[in-house]
């Protein structure tokens, strides 16, 4: 296997433990502490801000190397098994589903788009 295979699957890991992570925090049974956690974690790893920008060379990937695996092992450390066990069922249902989501996403980011030239014609024409 090699190195781009391994970390390809690694990635693929990893989103589904954040998708899996973001359903354990909405679970009830999940204590408090652990759910607070568990959204913080989520928003980080899917923030565009960093702690260190990516722009800087090395470091800026440090903390996504580093921060977000070391968060979702902590939440699935302390999630009680069976959260755990539904939560990440979901979570590969949701991936199953996924090319659906992201046509639905791009529907949306296109009525967004037309409304937004609509809007622009529009004031253009009054402003005229």
């Amino acid at each position: 296997m090699s190195l781009m295979s391994t970390l390809r699957t690694w990635a693929r890991g990893l989103k589904r433990e954040v998708a899996a992570l973001y359903f354990a925090a909405r679970d009830p049974r999940t204590p408090r502490g652990v759910r607070i956690l568990a959204f913080l974690v989520v928003a980080y790893a899917l923030s565009p801000i960093d702690l260190i920008p990516d722009f800087i060379p090395v470091l800026g990937y440090l903390d996504d190397l580093i921060l977000v695996p070391l968060g979702i092992w902590l939440v699935v450390r302390l999630l009680p098994h069976e959260v755990l066990h539904e939560a990440r069922r979901r979570a590969d249902a949701l991936t199953a589903k996924l090319p659906k989501v992201l046509l639905a996403g791009l529907v949306i980011v296109l009525i967004w788009l037309a409304s937004a030239i609509a809007l622009a014609w529009w004031l253009w024409q009054r402003l005229a």
